[in-house]
């Protein structure tokens, strides 16, 4: 079965807020072979300007994905997890994620088109500090194979 494509324009969220910690920080450079010392050092983050440590420019992927994940278990939206292979990630970035930064998320289906058995389904994280203030928009879209 096809991925609802009257899910469009839905939202969810904002969610609890995600803290953003030292130690998340420098896991995700770990993991992704981020070697500057502003993800792992406070001395050399602040040297380079930032308040604390500075994660890597994709970090904000473990932030939107919680939220993606009321989407694909939404079942009016239809997302078959055992189905999808991630397509395509993209980041706008109004500032760097910090350590400290308090972080709430709201999910938008901004798109489904579906072609030959595969549903694209392409989301919109909108990442907000404690403030409200945006930090980070993320773009996800995965391709929802139909069950054969």
């Amino acid at each position: 079965m096809p991925v609802n494509p009257e899910a469009v324009g839905r939202s969810y969220g904002p969610f609890e807020p995600y803290e953003v910690t030292r130690v998340k920080i420098r896991e995700f450079a770990d993991a992704v072979d981020a070697f500057s010392g502003a993800h792992r050092d406070v001395a050399v983050a602040n040297a380079e300007g930032f308040a604390d440590l500075v994660a890597p420019t994709t970090f904000a992927v473990v932030i939107a994905q919680r939220a993606e994940f009321h989407v694909v278990t939404d079942p009016e939206v239809g997302v078959d997890f055992s189905m999808v292979v991630h397509a395509d990630e993209r980041f706008t970035h109004v500032r760097p994620l910090v350590a400290g930064d308090v972080i709430t998320t709201t999910v938008h289906i901004d798109s489904i088109t579906q072609r030959a058995g595969i549903s694209m389904v392409t989301t919109r994280s909108e990442l907000a500090d404690a403030d409200g203030a945006p930090v980070s928009t993320v773009l996800s879209t995965l391709a929802v194979r139909e069950a054969a």
